[in-house]
């Protein structure tokens, strides 16, 4: 048993599901990650580089990993911010990566020392165009090593960008933590085509499909532009909706993988809570607050944030009269929370000064709109 900071879990994570190359730009809070991977990577036969920034930082690792290197790379706010083009690239030329953001307060220089959620829309649509992305979000150091390694295997599994989102306080708090001697890894297996008849983007091969690497001997193209099976670019318009249809059956098809939530309090709440990460912590406290003052109180904690678990959340709110959603930020948790739950009053709960959220705050933020029903 190791008591452990999440950054550090989160790296350990990575080693232990196979990343060998860190490319990376230093930033607060998650500038932790790239100093544990500097010094752990070596010592497994890995690659540790420091870019000029965060843009150069994600192209390294789209290239390290064409070139048969499991790779990832941390970022904050601006970095993150930064990133958006080359998740979008290894989106459309569909190269596994991972990005862990570890939140902080904006917008630009923002707070770096300071926590936030404001990211989760970017998370999801931070690159232009329509384009399949998953994002994992931890609630404890545990989590930081756990979905860390499933974060991978879904990157590896879809050949998808893929983003843990963290958060300041996570990244920063320290638990107590014993690492597993192995964890679960994804491995495509061999591929089981000539050079002269592979084509990097062949029909049946969007996901769970080997792909060839760089000096495997195996010729193919890789570009940003809509492209064909062969990977050269083309304005063929049929081609380019087959190119767009094969990157969204990456999520279609894999909703069982790609559903990961968890509901903690009754079955059949009246107050339904839904938060992430740090922000789900005090929700527990919170709801414990309310069930003693007479209120049947739920957390619904998405861990695969996006997707999102629409199934899940409707089916956990199925009885509930109100629903609130905590978050770091001025509102962003809440809008695919409208986009599911239809007739049931939804209240923002919302705190976005750079300190976290306690329980007492949620529990104000719920008395505010049901004081008649809670004894003070």
């Amino acid at each position: 048993m190791e008591l452990i900071q999440g950054n550090h879990a989160c790296a350990e994570g990575a080693i232990k599901a196979g990343v060998r190359f860190y490319g990376g730009y230093p930033i607060t809070p998650s500038s932790e990650v790239a100093e544990f991977m500097a010094a752990r990577l070596p010592k497994v036969g890995g690659v540790f580089m420091q870019m000029e920034d965060e843009i150069a930082s994600l192209g390294a690792c789209v290239g390290a990993r064409l070139s048969g290197m499991k790779s990832m790379t941390a970022t904050s706010g601006p970095g993150f911010s930064l990133m958006q083009e080359h998740i979008g690239f290894a989106a459309i030329t569909e190269v596994p990566i991972l990005v862990v953001n570890v939140m902080r307060g904006g917008p630009s220089t923002g707070l770096p020392t300071k926590t936030a959620q404001a990211d989760i829309m970017q998370s999801r649509w931070g690159s232009h165009g329509d384009f399949p992305v998953a994002v994992l979000a931890p609630w404890s150091v545990a989590e930081c090593f756990d979905l860390t390694t499933k974060a991978i295997n879904i990157s590896e599994r879809l050949r998808i960008p893929v983003t843990v989102l963290s958060d300041e306080v996570l990244g920063h708090m320290r638990e107590g933590l014993e690492f597993p001697e192995e964890v679960e890894v994804y491995d495509a297996g061999p591929l089981k085509v000539s050079p002269a008849d592979y084509k990097p983007y062949e029909d049946g091969t969007e996901y769970d499909s080997p792909r060839a690497n760089y000096g495997q001997g195996y010729h193919f193209h890789v570009t940003g532009l809509s492209h064909g099976k062969n990977g050269f670019p083309t304005n063929n318009p049929e081609v380019i909706a087959w190119m767009m249809d094969r990157l969204a059956r990456k999520i279609a098809d894999n909703t069982e993988l790609l559903t990961d939530f968890r509901v903690e309090g009754p079955e059949d709440p009246d107050v339904l809570l839904v938060a992430i990460g740090s922000v789900a912590r005090s929700s527990i406290d919170a709801i414990r607050k309310l069930e003693k003052q007479g209120v049947r109180a739920g957390l619904f904690r998405p861990r695969i944030l996006w997707p999102f678990p629409e199934k899940g959340l409707a089916k956990a709110a199925a009885k509930a009269s109100a629903i609130f959603v905590p978050e770091m930020s001025q509102g962003q948790l809440i809008h695919p929370v409208r986009e599911v739950i239809q007739g049931i009053p939804i209240h923002g709960i919302n705190k976005y000064n750079g300190e976290h959220m306690t329980p007492d705050e949620m529990l104000h933020g719920v008395k505010k709109h049901l004081r008649a029903r809670v004894t003070k």
